[in-house]
């Protein structure tokens, strides 16, 4: 693809600074509900950075503030330096759900990225075949999406985020709905993509071993209000290996955060309250041994 259409690397890091989400609460006395509090975050441009936590910790809404659909929060969200404002082709999403269109083909479906986009039907078309090619599904432009199986109309929903080439790619739960072993596979196309695109990503997940198996660093999130409880790096090379003693390391030192009883020392202060065994529902958090 062509400069002119790729923004530069330096104008693609997130910073999240003081962000913070009520809601009207449903209660008789009319109080609101802090669901995020105080959410201090930068996301490197071109690194992919994974968000964790148990349900009810505000991952989602976290994804949906930076995607724009909701402008009434305190804190600020910059992207390259400035200020988000509503949506924008800059912040590609994938959800959980594909959300094909079941009447456009698997091509016009990508297509769809492209609606708003400032490009002739050429340069459309080739771009259509371009991530048609890099999610691997030559030969299936004309399927509809009852003809493909899950992965594969989750490997069309990526396409459709990263075809209009936004600087955020945010991915909320893209493999959850999935089987382990289609989800395992597209963990490793997801990683193979972002080493190829170096697209900045961030993905809200429920599973520690996807959370560290695909991102550079790891959020741990804790609810009640949804607040981070610690980052942890992940220096470990590409392609990653699941039964590689370090990655299996990193991968408990995470899942002890939703399974102690009693607060572990950190290196910094621990953020206010504590994330109890008896708070997580750990069928919830997928966990992938």
């Amino acid at each position: 693809m062509s400069n002119a259409t790729t923004p530069t690397v330096s104008s693609n890091a997130l910073d999240i600074r003081a962000l913070g989400k009520r809601y009207a609460s449903t209660q008789a006395d009319g109080g609101e509900l802090q669901v995020l509090e105080g959410i201090d975050l930068h996301v490197p441009a071109g690194r992919f950075v994974s968000i964790v936590g148990a349900s009810g910790c505000g991952k989602s809404t976290l994804l949906r503030l930076i995607l724009g659909l909701d402008a009434q929060y305190e804190g600020q969200i910059l992207l390259g330096g400035q200020p988000i404002s509503g949506t924008g082709r800059e912040r590609g999403i994938v959800f959980q759900d594909h959300r094909l269109f079941p009447w456009l083909t698997v091509a016009q479906n990508i297509a769809v990225g492209l609606r708003n986009a400032p490009f002739t039907a050429k340069e459309k078309a080739e771009l259509v075949a371009e991530h048609v090619a890099l999610v691997g599904l030559n030969g299936f432009e004309r399927s509809w999406p009852h003809q493909i199986s899950g992965g594969m109309a989750q490997r069309v929903a990526i396409a459709r985020g990263l075809v209009n080439r936004p600087r955020v790619l945010l991915l909320d739960e893209p493999f959850g709905a999935l089987d382990a072993l289609t989800r395992s596979r597209l963990q490793n196309e997801l990683q193979r993509i972002w080493q190829q695109e170096r697209i900045t990503m961030l993905l809200v997940t429920h599973d520690v071993e996807e959370a560290v198996f695909l991102g550079d660093r790891v959020v741990v999130m804790q609810p009640s209000p949804g607040r981070i409880r610690r980052i942890v790096d992940v220096d470990l090379p590409h392609p990653r290996n699941r039964s590689d003693p370090e990655f299996i390391r990193l991968r408990d030192d995470v899942l002890s955060d939703f399974l102690d009883t009693e607060p572990r020392p950190r290196a910094e202060p621990p953020a206010r309250g504590g994330l109890a065994a008896g708070n997580v529902a750990l069928p919830q958090l997928q966990l992938a041994w």
